[in-house]
C-alpha cells in the first residue's frame, strides 16, 4: 500500500511527505513543480513530475504503486489572486480535483484527505467559528475549496468512498528539524513575509487594513504550526483507513493574533525592528477568524506541540536564515 501525496513538494505537502516517510509509510508525490521543490521532496519518496489532471498519469501511478489513499494539497492558495484571476483557481482547484477524486474511485482508492481551507467561512457571525457555521466564502479561492468539499462529500454517498476535509486556518512556520520549510519567492503568508523583512530581504512589510473591528484595528487570524497541521493528517488517515466515517473538521488553536501581534513576536524573535507600511484592505479578507477546534481534537485526538507564537515565528524564522544559505551555495 501507498500514500499518493499530491503537491508534495510544496510548502505543506513537503512536511507531509516527511512526516509520512518518518512513520515507514511508501510514498509517492505528485507535483507538477509549477510552485513546488524537487529537493524539498524526502528521498525516500517517490517523486513523478506532472499534473494532477492527468487521467493516464493516475491510473498508472495508483495502480502500480497500489495506492490506497490519497493526500491532496496540490492548487492554488492566494486569495487576491483569485478574486483577479477567479477562472484559473476554478480549473486548478475544483477541476483539476473533480480529475483526482475520479481517478481514485476507478483505482479504488477509498481514502482521501483533502486541503481545505477557514476561506469556506468568508466573515463568519460567531467566533471561534464551528464547523456547523454557515459557509459564506468571500473569494473564488474559498468557493473554489468549498466546490471540491462538496464533490467529495457527494461521492462518499455514492461509492465505496470515505475523506476527510481539513479546514486550514493561517499554516506557518517550518519543519522544526529544518528540513523543510516555506520555500516559495513572493509568498503572501504573513510570518513569511515578516520573516523576510526581518532579514533584510523586503524593504518593508504591507499591513493591510487597519480599520477593522478588532482590538487593534489590523486583521485576527489563528494561527498553526505546519507541524502540527500535519499532525492532523496522519491521524485523519489513520481514522479514515480504520474505517469510520468522512470527517470535516477545522485545524487551529482556538486562539487568535492580529497582524501588529505578529509583527511585534517577529521583532521579539529577530531582535529587529520591523519597516511597516499601512495599505488599504485587501479584497476577500476577512476582519477575523479564529478555529473552534473541538471536533479535531475530540474525533482524531489531536493535541498541538507547537502551539506557541513565538515557536511558530521562530522556525519559521530559522527556515528563512537556512534559505539564504542555501541560495548562496
Amino acid at each position: 500500500m501507498a500514500v499518493l501525496v499530491t503537491g508534495g513538494a510544496g510548502y505543506i505537502g513537503s512536511h507531509m511527505v516527511w512526516a509520512l516517510v518518518d512513520r515507514g509509510e511508501d510514498v509517492v508525490v505528485l507535483d507538477s513543480l509549477r510552485t513546488g521543490f524537487r529537493w524539498a521532496v524526502a528521498p525516500e519518496a517517490t517523486f513523478v513530475q506532472g499534473d494532477i489532471a492527468d487521467d493516464a498519469l493516475l491510473d498508472e501511478l495508483m495502480a502500480r504503486h497500489a495506492v490506497d489513499a490519497v493526500i491532496h494539497f496540490a492548487g492554488s492558495i492566494i486569495v487576491p489572486e483569485s478574486v483577479a484571476d477567479p477562472l484559473a483557481y476554478y480549473l486548478n482547484n475544483t477541476v483539476k480535483s473533480r480529475a483526482l477524486i475520479a481517478a481514485a474511485v476507478r483505482n479504488g482508492v477509498r481514502n482521501f484527505v483533502f486541503s481545505s481551507t477557514a476561506a469556506v467561512y468568508g466573515d463568519p457571525e460567531r467566533i471561534p467559528v464551528s464547523e456547523d457555521e454557515p459557509l459564506k466564502p468571500l473569494s473564488p479561492y474559498g468557493t473554489s475549496k468549498l466546490m471540491t468539499e462538496m464533490m467529495l462529500a457527494d461521492v462518499a454517498k455514492a461509492h465505496d468512498f470515505r475523506y476527510a476535509a481539513l479546514r486550514y486556518f493561517n499554516v506557518a512556520g517550518a519543519d522544526p528539524r529544518g528540513r523543510t520549510g516555506q520555500s516559495t519567492k513572493g509568498a503572501t503568508h504573513l510570518i513569511k513575509v515578516a520573516c523576510e523583512t526581518a532579514l533584510g530581504d523586503r524593504p518593508e512589510i504591507q499591513v493591510f487594513g487597519t480599520d477593522y473591528d478588532t482590538p487593534d484595528g489590523t486583521g485576527v487570524r489563528d494561527y498553526i504550526h505546519v507541524s502540527d497541521l500535519i499532525a492532523a493528517h496522519a491521524l485523519a488517515l489513520d481514522h479514515l483507513r480504520a474505517g469510520n466515517p468522512s470527517l470535516v473538521a477545522n485545524c487551529g488553536y482556538a486562539k487568535g493574533f492580529s497582524v501588529l501581534e505578529v509583527l511585534k513576536s517577529v521583532e521579539r524573535v529577530a531582535g529587529v525592528t520591523l519597516p511597516v507600511r499601512y495599505a488599504p484592505r485587501r479584497p476577500g479578507d476577512s476582519p477575523k477568524v479564529v478555529a473552534q477546534s473541538d471536533r479535531v481534537r475530540e474525533t482524531l485526538g489531536w493535541t498541538p506541540q507547537w502551539d506557541d507564537l513565538d515557536t511558530i515565528v521562530g522556525h519559521a524564522l530559522a527556515w528563512e536564515r537556512h534559505l539564504k544559505t542555501r541560495n548562496q551555495i
